[in-house]
């Protein structure tokens, strides 16, 4: 019997075998572009954190992520659409907690379910609102704010940036909290309200800081209190609210997610990404300008904070009267 010895030939083969099932069972992540739905307008809150974070991610894991702007129904459009992307992690969802969270109470139909649509990446930052009044109203302080609504129920407006949002039941709870009655005036998303705020048109508004930021430090805004529990350190002189009013407080946080379904692997890998970026002395430095504190953490740390608004503002909303079909 004639035997044929090819060590060498059988050797490469299994090691092209075996890179071959490698490949095919473990493909990289990512190998082309990542789409960042950003459910809201260009120039808001998020829309700044997530072309931040869209650059340093990049860099990060060697492709590019690329913001997607799609505003509409307080964020619904936007977030529905996510839900319903590929489960490939090449559609996120980098959204605000007055949409995750707040929607759902607020709204007859959202479109998707903020828990069982989404798979939690990592929390980025929470930004805390202002509120600012234009250089025409009569109060200096906080203290002299109350003291004037107080005074004259009804006779003042604040401005959202829409019904039910973060800036809107912000007033509410101040509303009564305080024991004081200033009109809603809602608008369709944060631009158009800063506008007429700043034209003078509407004296009163609840913004996060880094829309407003700007216009406060040019004195073409006054900021009057904060809504985080502790002041912000980007604006240390301006109060937090709660000093005036104690159990006062509600901050926005800005969280990435992945569609329900979407592989753990990538979830961690994305995860890992996201808490690399918010080491950077870079993006620090950006932020902390912003007013907002970076957060990060683990998947199941952003499911808890969304669990736990959710229950928070579902009763704020409720409180309110509050209700969009």
């Amino acid at each position: 019997m004639i035997r044929f010895r090819f060590p060498h030939l059988i050797g490469s083969a299994c090691a092209l075998c075996i890179g071959i099932c490698l490949s095919a069972g473990a493909q990289p992540y990512p190998i082309k572009p990542v789409t960042l739905i950003v459910p809201q307008a260009a120039g808001g809150t998020n829309d700044i954190i997530a072309r931040l974070m869209a650059q340093k991610l990049g860099e990060n894991l060697g492709q590019s992520f690329i913001v997607d702007n799609r505003p509409g129904a307080g964020g619904n459009i936007g977030t529905a659409a996510s839900a319903r992307a590929a489960k490939d992690g090449y559609t996120l969802l980098l959204t605000i907690s007055s949409a995750q969270a707040i929607n759902p109470a607020l709204y007859t139909h959202t479109g998707f379910d903020p828990v069982k649509d989404f798979e939690a990446v990592a929390a980025i930052a929470s930004v805390p609102n202002l509120l600012v009044v234009h250089p025409s109203f009569p109060a200096q302080t906080l203290a002299e704010f109350i003291q004037i609504t107080r005074s004259n129920p009804g006779k003042y407006q604040f401005a959202s940036a829409g019904n039910g949002t973060l800036n809107h039941l912000l007033g509410e709870m101040l509303n009564s909290m305080a024991g004081i009655q200033v009109q809603h005036i809602p608008y369709k998303g944060v631009a158009p309200a800063l506008n007429d705020l700043l034209g003078g048109h509407v004296p009163i508004a609840f913004a996060s800081v880094p829309s407003v930021i700007a216009h406060v430090r040019s004195g073409k805004l006054r900021a009057l209190g904060v809504s985080s529990a502790e002041r912000n350190a980007a604006l240390p002189e301006v109060p937090a609210i709660s000093e005036a009013i104690p159990g006062y407080s509600g901050d926005l946080w800005v969280g990435l997610f992945a569609v329900a379904g979407t592989p753990r692997d990538i979830v961690a890998t994305l995860n890992s990404a996201v808490n690399k970026a918010l080491a950077d002395k870079d993006l620090k430095e950006k932020f902390a300008a912003l007013g907002a504190q970076l957060l990060g953490g683990t998947p199941e740390q952003l499911n808890t904070m969304l669990r736990s608004d959710m229950a928070r503002w579902a009763s704020v909303v409720k409180a309110s009267g509050a209700r969009l079909d």
